[in-house]
């Protein structure tokens, strides 16, 4: 008999709709009871679609004191507890504001304000919308006890203005002006909780906000949002049986492939953590895709990636850094490193003492970083299908057809972007086409003796492909024999002798002189 599966809840963010529904609900409030119990004010960082909306609101449901809610719920007997002294509720999104201009955000904030001030039946005098804010604290205080306070995406008016910093600059003054009401109204809070994608620094924002909590990297509350191994196959047995079936594989192979193409998220060091708004999609089409990527625009990204000078998506691979790196300055000044963590576009794959290593977390995020590089870094067109086109013909041993596209993307790149880099740029432009095309392909795999610098695997075929730079012509015939030599004396094709898979290797020259690349 077909197992009647719970409603997945893509794109509601709503924890009372998700409830009243009987949408399939991962249980987090366990650990919202632990930091409520143990935290009064507080700040969580996660990237964009991790589950920051939902836990503000299912906050605002426990102290609002709509315990029939948390029925069947981890922390049921203590949201009873909690309904039975509910306190007023002050939760604004940041992400609903205008953001064209400074005043065009405090307008619009000023707007917010006022409709929950008539909600709560209040009338307010105040003009700015600093003094507006306080103003409702205070009468809320008055008129039911202790306020809660719940701000989302504290950060994004200045996300989305982070290629003009003066304009970023403007927007946080006027947020570093709102939120220094807080501080100020401490006797009338009862708690706190902003979330963002940014870590707040020691200047800026939050300079004025030394009572947080940042709860963002610390093991304690690691899973309070996003999902855990252990979480996927309990709560979602049912949708991953039936995905199964429905894609053609056994369980363990579908839990496999998930595993790799989306799990891997980590902010504590420890905890390894699923995306979920990819998970819900998966499940919900039984199709792998770059989910979490194609759901908005990575337009701050990009804006950031014309700023800096980043280095190649390969160079961020297994990085370490000082375990301060995201708290060094505000985030459109950032190190590209500290940037692309706080986005959510790298992790952390290993925490030691004073320092982190980094890495991009799963193939969804290797894949998606290398078809934002080729598409608003360095401009190739039609990367997709030059990458596809790619793949087939590597897959058949082809590397002669294989280098003929490789030339075409690279003919299409602005020369400044290509005439001061050195090897490591060509190897990771041909790793960026492969990949960006959604093809999974590996750079620098170790060996006994090495490390290649790209290894292409296919089920009847491997290709191993080393990289030289020729500064000139009379380099070439040197580099070529070189190469070869490197392949046969390392040994890069000798762990794949047993399983029986042909095996394609070559040398591949880049003439720095012409921009083209060369058997």
């Amino acid at each position: 008999m077909t197992k009647t599966l719970l409603p997945l809840p893509i794109g509601v963010q709503t924890f009372e709709i998700i409830r009243q529904d009987n949408l399939l609900y991962v249980d987090k409030t366990s650990r919202l009871e632990e930091l409520v119990k143990n935290c009064r004010r507080v700040f969580l960082s996660r990237p964009r679609r991790f589950g920051k909306s939902l836990t503000l609101s299912t906050l605002d449901a426990l102290f609002s004191g709509k315990a029939e809610l948390f029925r069947g719920l981890a922390a049921e007997a203590w949201a009873a507890e909690q309904a039975k002294h509910p306190a007023p509720v002050l939760r604004l999104d940041m992400s609903m504001m205008s953001v064209s201009d400074v005043t065009q955000f405090e307008g619009s904030l000023n707007s917010t304000l006022t409709w929950r001030a008539e909600d709560a039946g209040v009338t307010l005098s105040s003009q700015q919308p600093s003094d507006k804010f306080q103003e409702l604290i205070r009468a809320l205080y008055r008129q039911s006890g202790p306020v809660v306070v719940l701000i989302d995406e504290y950060d994004k008016p200045i996300l989305d203005k982070i290629g003009n910093l003066e304009a970023a600059e403007a927007m946080r003054g006027s947020l570093r002006t709102l939120y220094t009401v807080l501080k100020g109204c401490d006797e009338y809070l009862r708690f706190v909780m902003l979330t963002g994608i940014s870590k707040f620094t020691k200047t800026g924002v939050f300079s004025a906000m030394n009572n947080l909590m940042d709860i963002s990297m610390t093991e304690r509350f690691g899973d309070i949002v996003g999902y855990t191994q252990e979480e996927l196959e309990r709560d979602f047995a049912d949708w991953i049986d039936d995905a199964a079936g429905k894609m053609r594989l056994s369980r363990q192979e579908l839990l496999t492939r998930m595993k790799d193409y989306y799990d891997g998220f980590c902010f504590d060091g420890t905890t390894r953590l699923y995306n979920p708004f990819s998970i819900l999609n998966l499940l919900a089409n039984r199709r792998f895709s770059n989910y979490w990527y194609e759901s908005g625009s990575p337009s701050f990204i990009v804006a950031y990636m014309k700023r800096h000078e980043i280095l190649d998506p390969e160079a961020y691979r297994h990085l370490v850094v000082k375990e301060s790196f995201a708290n060094s300055q505000e985030i459109e000044r950032a190190r590209p490193e500290s940037f692309l963590y706080q986005a959510g576009y790298l992790t952390i794959e290993k925490w030691e003492e004073q320092s982190l290593t980094l890495d991009y977390p799963n193939r969804e995020v290797l894949d998606s970083i290398a078809g934002m590089y080729l598409e608003h870094v360095y401009n190739v067109e039609r990367y997709d299908s030059i990458g596809s086109d790619l793949w087939h013909a590597l897959s058949e041993g082809d590397v002669s057809r294989g280098v003929q596209l490789y030339n075409t993307a690279l003919a299409s790149i602005p020369y400044h972007d290509l005439a001061r880099r050195d090897e490591s740029l060509y190897r990771s432009l041909f790793l960026m086409l492969l990949r960006g095309a959604g093809i999974t392909a590996h750079g620098e795999i170790p060996s006994n003796r090495g490390r290649s610098d790209v290894l292409v695997l296919f089920p009847h075929r491997v290709v191993v492909l080393e990289f030289k730079l020729a500064r000139s012509a009379g380099e070439i015939d040197g580099l070529r024999t070189e190469g070869q030599r490197q392949i046969e004396e390392k040994g890069y094709a000798k762990p794949f002798d047993a399983d029986q898979r042909a095996v394609t290797s070559a040398v591949v020259i880049i003439d720095a002189a012409k921009r083209e690349a060369t058997l």
